[in-house]
């Protein structure tokens, strides 16, 4: 049964389907290992990358909610369901308990470099599928690189 009808011809839209729903499985598990590490971080600078990991679980949450609704606009139901998210993500993720500061940023930095990189990748992919779409992805690759950004310059030489 389809509810919602695409305007975009059926393989620029399985193409755009296929890479927003990749995305909101990355964006929501982002939200969870930022959430995971807010909970869990411990040391020096605690404060400072308790505050930092809710601005990228916001930021996830946000463009989450993007990505759906971008996906049920095409004719493709979302599926943000734990299950979901349990099966097919891959991201870097902290470990069980408490997480050093120092862990907490190299986490991040890694999972949003992980996330980073197949955005890229869901960004070449729907060049020619869908300019829309890919406008939406290239959007949350800057706010996510921006957050990268922000995780790296947390890293001290010398420690970790």
């Amino acid at each position: 049964m389809t509810v919602v009808r695409s305007t975009l011809p059926e393989e620029a839209r399985r193409v755009s389907c296929e890479a927003l729903q990749d995305t909101l499985v990355d964006l929501l598990g982002l939200s969870l290992i930022g959430k995971q590490a807010h909970w869990n971080v411990v040391g020096p600078r605690f404060r400072s990358i308790h505050f930092q990991l809710d601005e990228v679980v916001s930021a996830a949450r946000t463009h989450s909610d993007t990505v759906a609704e971008r996906a049920a606009a095409l004719g493709v139901p979302p599926d943000g369901r734990p299950e979901t998210i349990a099966k097919v993500f891959s991201l870097p993720a902290p470990k069980e308990g408490w997480l050093r500061d120092t862990e907490a940023v190299r986490v991040m930095t890694e999972a949003l470099g992980a996330a980073i990189t197949r955005m890229r990748e869901r960004i070449d992919a729907t060049e020619k599928a869908d300019l829309v779409t890919q406008d939406l992805l290239i959007t949350i690759t800057a706010e996510l690189e921006k957050q990268r950004w922000m995780f790296e310059a947390e890293n001290v030489p010398g420690e970790s």
